[in-house]
């Protein structure tokens, strides 16, 4: 029952954005009775975290899987596969996203985006750490970590929302370009 709430609650959450989504219209998607709905959930706001948490546990683990085995290939072959990685887990559903995006950091002051966050820090500073050696010397890797995961994290974000004028693959090298610049140590 749970599932099947939380799955009506990102249907919704995706065709109606925020203020559209209603407890009454995510119970009638997932087929039960609003009276039902509430003994899982006691308001709207209690489905849409459910969502957005569910929508970043399924982002890290893309990523995550994505990125098994990759960290012995080049830079920029790591690099590339995590940003496509990253656009291809947030591209799934592109109203989610927008929903996502400009309501989520309200609901939750923001806890459900560090927590992705952090897990995605994780696994760049695991990468990091691994290549600390060709790295510039002058930054420390907590502040690396920080800067990339929400430098890609942002780009990668406006550019599925705004989507611009650039095709997908120029994307993918440019911001691979822009990671390496920042990673690499002065000539």
């Amino acid at each position: 029952m749970v599932e099947n709430i939380i799955g009506a609650g990102r249907q919704v959450l995706a065709e109606y954005g925020y203020e559209g989504a209603s407890t009454s219209r995510i119970a009638a998607t997932a087929g039960v009775s609003p009276g039902s709905l509430y003994q899982y959930f006691p308001h709207k706001d209690a489905i849409v975290l459910a969502v957005l948490e569910r929508y970043g546990d399924t982002l890290v683990s893309h990523v995550t899987t994505r990125m098994t085995g990759q960290f012995a290939q080049p830079a920029p072959v790591v690099v590339r596969t995590a940003v496509a990685a990253l656009l291809d887990g947030l591209d799934v559903e592109p109203p989610l996203l927008r929903a996502v995006v400009e309501d989520g950091p309200r609901l939750d002051d923001g806890r459900a985006l560090r927590a992705f966050e952090q897990r995605v820090g994780e696994l760049v500073l695991a990468y990091l750490t691994t290549r600390r050696r060709e790295l510039r010397p002058d930054v420390p890797l907590d502040t690396a970590v920080w800067m990339l995961v929400r430098t890609v994290e942002h780009l990668t974000v406006r550019y599925l929302l705004d989507r611009p004028p650039v095709p997908r693959d120029r994307f993918t090298e440019e911001l691979t370009h822009l990671v390496l610049a920042y990673l690499r140590p002065p000539s």
